[in-house]
């Protein structure tokens, strides 16, 4: 799975909310790449975030902000003024929370409402690459299994397919005995020949990785009953 660095879409027409979020972001090894855009009114933001943190001044703009943040299906966090929460219905991957709450009076500390939306949001981009982890750990254990499936066929036709080569092969080769025939014909029987070795080999070489696969499987499950005696 390709790792990029996650991208926090702030949306807010006041450089200083922007700056507050940025500036009280949790220490992380990996620390997310802030985008700062003052009006969304026709962006497409389907897939230029992997979570959006939006100022809310009134609660007009935090159902606007609802609404076209829910669209894209991505999780956000809405911050709202003092007294612009209202009786908004909660959307699925979506926070909100208004300034003054977090300290209890009326004007809420820059510094911790902007804490409280880093804590929220460094969690909510480890889940989504957790969930990404996930699907794409799914996709390639598909995959693996249509592969095995398709080996141990491939495996299960070798000796069919070998019997059919060696009736092949021992055609060419009677036919190649034939005296008389034209020198055109000769050389295809010889092409046939030469083909018909060259899938045989392949072929071996099916059987030949087969048993180094037996031999890998019994030695990985040797190490763990080795492990445990040693341990006794």
């Amino acid at each position: 799975m390709p790792v990029g660095r996650q991208i926090v879409l702030i949306l807010s027409t006041d450089a200083a909310f922007a700056r507050e979020v940025a500036a009280h972001w949790p220490a992380d090894p990996n620390p997310p790449e802030f985008t700062v855009l003052g009006s969304p009114l026709g962006h497409d933001l389907s897939d230029q975030y992997d979570l959006a943190i939006a100022d809310a001044p009134t609660p007009q703009a935090g159902s606007e902000f609802k609404q076209m943040l829910a669209a894209t299906g991505r999780p956000a966090i809405i911050v709202y003024a003092n007294g612009a929460l209202g009786g908004n219905e909660i959307q699925k991957d979506m926070v909100e929370f208004e300034r003054h709450k977090l300290e209890g009076g009326e004007s809420g500390s820059p510094s911790t409402w902007a804490s409280m939306a880093g804590l929220i949001g460094r969690e909510i981009l480890r889940r989504t690459l957790a969930e990404a982890c996930a699907v794409d750990a799914e996709t390639r254990l598909t995959t693996a299994h249509a592969e095995a499936t398709l080996g141990r066929y491939m495996l299960e036709m070798r000796h069919d397919a070998n019997n059919a080569l060696t009736s092949v092969l021992g055609n060419a080769e009677l036919l190649a005995l034939e005296p008389g025939l034209p020198a055109k014909v000769l050389a295809e029987a010889d092409t046939i020949r030469n083909m018909a070795l060259r899938l045989h080999e392949m072929f071996q070489r099916f059987s030949s990785i087969e048993k180094e696969l037996s031999v890998v499987a019994r030695e990985s499950g040797k190490k763990p009953a080795a492990r445990a005696a040693h341990a006794g």
